[in-house]
């Protein structure tokens, strides 16, 4: 049974998505800036597995699926709405991938995969999005199998943007409830920390965006 917060979420991106999923690929190609360079900064190993949290309308998947031919894909998200497109996508463009409907920052891969570790996962502008943020990553994380690596690209601060700009795009994001997150970097320093492994964290677009890699280890460090 999904817990109150999760049901409430899901209903509120199925509203936001119900319609726009139509015309979504279309429109956010524009200003979901670094979503390529994260597919093709993914290195999947022969025969891996990827995982996508908040993979929507099946657009990231299908182009790793053209990247990366032999490997093993799996999406999650909580909109019903985004994943009837997002299957249609799959079966339409006959892409083998299993995708499950769910909460990123609350899941049990196992029971919605049949396997709880993946090579690859990534989250494609969906942290602005979640509000148990921190919550979502540290879900990633611990899915990402040893050796592995969780994949981000997201808002950033436009801190080297004009102010217009900056102020413009903050009210214009905040009406599709979307709240780039300010504190990402510190977030993923700290489960770094907890888990022995490294990060790799960029800027660009003049802040417009931010793309973090966080490598695990091969093996879990001794406790």
């Amino acid at each position: 049974m999904a817990m109150p917060q999760t049901a409430g979420h899901a209903g509120l991106m199925d509203g936001v998505y119900r319609r726009q999923r139509h015309i979504y690929d279309l429109t956010r190609k524009y200003y979901l800036l670094g979503r390529d360079g994260l597919i093709g900064g993914l290195n999947v190993p022969e025969g891996g597995s990827v995982l996508e949290l908040g993979c929507g309308t099946g657009r990231n998947l299908a182009l790793v699926s053209d990247r990366y031919p032999h490997a093993c894909l799996f999406g999650l998200d909580i909109s019903r709405e985004m994943l009837s497109t997002a299957r249609a996508r799959m079966e339409r463009e006959r892409i083998n991938a299993l995708l499950a409907q769910g909460d990123a920052s609350a899941f049990d891969a196992a029971t919605l995969f049949g396997q709880d570790r993946f090579d690859r996962v990534f989250i494609s502008y969906s942290l602005s999005m979640i509000p148990p943020w921190r919550e979502t990553i540290a879900a990633g994380l611990d899915c990402v199998a040893p050796g592995g690596s969780l994949h981000i690209v997201d808002f950033g601060q436009q801190e080297k943007l004009p102010d217009w700009f900056r102020s413009g795009l903050r009210r214009w994001l905040a009406a599709f409830h979307v709240t780039p997150r300010g504190s990402l970097r510190e977030a993923l320093e700290s489960e770094c920390e907890k888990r022995g492994a490294t990060l790799r964290f960029d800027s660009s677009f003049r802040g417009y965006a931010v793309q973090a890699i966080v490598e695990l280890p091969c093996a879990s460090p001794a406790k």
